[in-house]
């Protein structure tokens, strides 16, 4: 193993020592191993250093870079040094940038242009719909669709950049190994195969209140535009919105109903200035390279069935379409009762491919 990357990782881990602290290390001590082998007194001299952070260097050591490194191999990822030339540019540019990122999957997805999509956990119906729509949109026209992973519109957003055949980076809030939330489980395994999963904290490693604003500006840091869906009063989405503008990059949010909570905060920020994003096109305008969609497939096609569903199950999964119909309605198009109708709509909704809304009405996904 080399010896420089485990140190300088463990630099990078340990507590109170940030990008500009291991950039004045570097410059008094010329290397990490240099630093970690420090006297106290050389590193209290260095500039921006208080006697906590330099007492935190006396007492780490290479062990903590060596064991980052080696569990980031056995589960097949690797790490990007603030040094290396494949670190991403974007997040050179960005205030605080990770010393260390650690990369599970297709790190070459950090050189093409990304959008990312972020949105409340708890969305409504509509923002759903339009969190699928914008990142199918976006990944069939070429884009990398960045979000955080979290569940509700994160996980939308990766799921149907995925479905549109296309890239995705997931940006965790904890070290790789770690699913949160366990829910994501099996798109955690997708992100892994198909896009990247990225991280500044070491493998293993659970999350906390603070390491989730922390993932928020990477989020940001890699993407041209930041394009808000839903966000209520204080959200996480609003944080990285806020990250987006701190750094310099453009942000688009999607208006609300001015009378759901979970349009609060994105509705406000258009108040205040943030420019309302209405059609795919609004968000293409600021990328010149992407491939725009031919008329017509703008809209993501509906889930496919899974492989074990009954041919009964699936004429009547064939009976609906992405608007909403009444049960009676099918009951007088499929020629079925109500009952066995309910039973094959049950099993849909089961299977994740159809939806049941107030008032016994039903709709693909």
């Amino acid at each position: 193993m080399d010896q420089q990357r485990a140190a300088y990782v463990a630099l990078a881990l340990t507590p109170g020592i940030g990008p500009s602290r291991i950039h004045s290390i570097l410059q008094a001590c010329h290397t990490a191993s240099g630093a970690l082998s420090a006297p106290f007194e050389l590193l209290r001299s260095i500039p921006g250093m208080n006697a906590a952070a330099a007492s935190a260097i006396s007492a780490a050591g290479i062990s903590a870079g060596v064991r980052a490194l080696e569990e980031a191999e056995r589960l097949g990822a690797r790490a990007l040094l603030a040094t290396d030339p494949d670190y991403p540019a974007l997040l050179r540019d960005i205030p605080e940038p990770p010393p260390v990122l650690f990369a599970l999957g297709d790190p070459s997805l950090l050189d093409r242009p990304a959008v990312a999509i972020v949105g409340s956990r708890d969305h409504s119906e509509y923002g759903g719909q339009v969190a699928r729509a914008l990142a199918w949109g976006a990944a069939s026209s070429g884009l990398v669709v960045v979000s955080g992973m979290a569940r509700g519109l994160d996980a939308v957003a990766h799921a149907a950049a995925l479905d549109a055949g296309g890239a995705t980076i997931g940006v965790l809030g904890n070290g790789l190994g770690v699913i949160y939330p366990s829910a994501n489980r099996a798109l955690y395994q997708r992100v892994a195969a198909r896009g990247l999963l990225l991280t500044e904290f070491p493998p293993g490693e659970r999350p906390t209140a603070g390491s989730f604003p922390r993932r928020n500006r990477i989020i940001s840091g890699l993407a041209r535009v930041t394009v808000l869906v839903e966000a209520a009063e204080g959200s996480g989405a609003l944080i990285t919105a806020g990250t987006a503008l701190d750094q310099g990059r453009e942000v688009m949010v999607v208006p609300g109903n001015i009378t759901s909570p979970t349009s609060v905060g994105a509705n406000r920020l258009i108040r205040d200035g943030a420019p309302p994003l209405l059609s795919s096109d609004d968000l293409l305008d600021h990328y010149p390279e992407a491939i725009r969609p031919a008329a017509g497939s703008a809209e993501p096609p509906t889930k496919a069935l899974p492989e074990g569903l009954g041919a009964a199950d699936r004429e009547v999964a064939d009976l609906l379409g992405r608007d909403a119909v009444l049960l009676d309605d099918l009951v007088g198009r499929s020629g079925r009762t109500a009952g066995e109708l309910l039973a094959a709509l049950c099993a849909l909704e089961i299977a994740g491919v159809v939806e049941q809304r107030p008032g016994r009405l039903f709709r693909r996904l």
